[in-house]
């Protein structure tokens, strides 16, 4: 046991794959371990979570990052072998590069556990958002969970840098982002504006998921609002990605807000109607409209115009229906009973004839 290989005892590497061997064989025990503990903390932030939720997310990352741990620290009281200690490029002896792997799964390894207590508060907050009937909070909840993984990737990416090529690199690269903003910013300076325009979307809320909108020769319901883009589902039921740029700085018109529908029907009556049967046909619409009260909103019927050909009736009402199907009904169950009333009156709408007059030249 005491016998000495590559400058370190037999029994120093029994002790370092009887640990590892006793961790890998006990880590998913420690880590669900870890994982419920944790979960107690946190519980009262959401009693909706279950347990096995929570565990799920953590249990992988935990498990690598006590085997890693396990093993950095058993490893620290081994000699580096001189005969394996070979330079592998430059000044970096083989190590040098060891060492570095350590780290740089290290701190992976504390990324993918930053990355899913992410998905957990996130989790929590859709819990929270599902409560609710408003879809916008969970689109606002998915828009931040993946701005701050974005974050923790940039923070990692430093990271990772200072490890392989030191503090000094990392200090030029931000020296250098101040000489290089400028021109960063200039040449993303769209894809800047769309993200400014999701966060004035996310907090001044114009329109939501879900919600019917009209922008520009666009119109249709909004099915998601990302970091760059609105997608809209169309009448027509295509899939229109528009910038958040232009959302935010056209005319935007929100259907679904609108709390009234207005209706300008326009009747166009012969010349030969008396005038004692055009008033009586007036009163008949009107009195017709009343008896509609509980979905309109006031109404206008009056002889508006006429020509030399014409009577132009409007007929205006605003209604408290807004769903297509029954709108489509209204409009329809209106149009039925001035055609009716027409009858009753024997009114006519004017018609286009054409006489024709063949005359016998031959006498």
């Amino acid at each position: 046991m005491n016998q000495v290989f590559l400058d370190n005892s037999v029994r120093d590497y029994m002790v370092l794959v009887g640990v590892l061997l006793f961790v890998w064989i006990v880590k998913r025990y420690i880590s669900k371990g870890v994982a419920a503990i944790l979960f107690r903390l946190v519980k009262h932030w959401s009693p909706q979570i279950d347990e096995k939720d929570f565990v799920n997310l953590l249990l992988r990352p935990l498990e690598y990052f006590l085997l890693l741990i396990t093993f950095m620290l058993t490893i620290d009281r081994f000699t580096f072998p001189r005969l394996l200690n070979v330079h592998v490029y430059g000044k970096a002896t083989l190590q040098n590069v060891t060492d570095t792997l350590l780290e740089l799964s290290l701190s992976m390894s504390i990324i993918w556990i930053v990355l899913r207590l992410i998905d957990f508060i996130a989790l929590v907050l859709e819990k929270k958002a599902d409560l609710t009937e408003d879809k916008t909070d969970n689109q606002f909840i998915i828009f931040f969970r993946d701005f701050f993984k974005a974050i923790v990737f940039i923070m990692g990416a430093i990271a990772f840098i200072r490890i392989l090529f030191g503090v000094g690199l990392v200090n030029k690269i931000i020296a250098g982002l101040g000489i290089g903003a400028a021109a960063l910013a200039l040449a993303a300076k769209e894809s800047i504006e769309n993200l400014i325009g999701s966060f004035i979307i996310f907090f001044d809320k114009p329109f939501r998921v879900g919600d019917n909108v009209k922008v520009d020769a666009y119109q249709g319901s909004v099915e998601k609002i990302g970091l760059r883009s609105t997608r809209i589902r169309t009448l027509e039921k295509t899939f229109v990605t528009v910038p958040n740029k232009k959302m935010v700085d056209s005319i935007l018109d929100n259907l679904s807000l609108r709390t009234q529908q207005r209706v300008a029907l326009k009747l166009e009556l012969g010349t030969d109607t008396p005038a004692e049967a055009l008033l009586a046909f007036l009163q008949d619409v009107r009195q017709s409209l009343k008896s509609n009260n509980n979905v309109l909103d006031g109404f206008t019927v009056n002889l508006n115009d006429f020509t030399k050909d014409t009577y132009v009736i409007q007929i205006v009402f605003n209604t408290y229906i807004i769903d297509g199907t029954q709108y489509a009904a209204l409009r329809e169950s209106v149009n039925l009973t001035v055609i009716k009333l027409m009858e009753a009156r024997g009114i006519k709408c004017p018609t286009t004839t054409t006489n024709v007059t063949i005359t016998d030249q031959r006498h």
